[in-house]
């Protein structure tokens, strides 16, 4: 059996990424209007960050495309809110 992934793995693998890391758009966009994330605790948001930057560094080592494109973009989506939960912790 060879090394290559089939291509419906990949699908699914990218699939279910996309899913998971666009869940984040509607926090995202009501932490940008309401410019308040004290909702969300920061010790969770924090671990999931870590969790997120191991997959991603997982992903990166065998490489696994689905793997880097799902943690890079829920990177994206959940960095911009803890960087709002530290800013306007401090400033409120």
């Amino acid at each position: 059996m060879s090394g290559e992934i089939p291509k419906y793995v990949t699908i699914i693998g990218l699939s279910a990424g996309a899913f998971t890391s666009l869940s984040f758009v509607p926090q995202l966009v009501r932490t940008l209007r309401t410019r308040s994330a004290s909702d969300m605790s920061g010790w969770w948001l924090a671990g999931f960050i870590g969790g997120l930057t191991l997959w991603l560094i997982y992903g990166l080592l065998l490489p696994s495309m689905p793997i880097i494109v799902a943690n890079v973009a829920a990177l994206l989506l959940t960095l911009p809110i803890l960087a709002i939960k530290i800013y306007f912790h401090e400033r409120g």
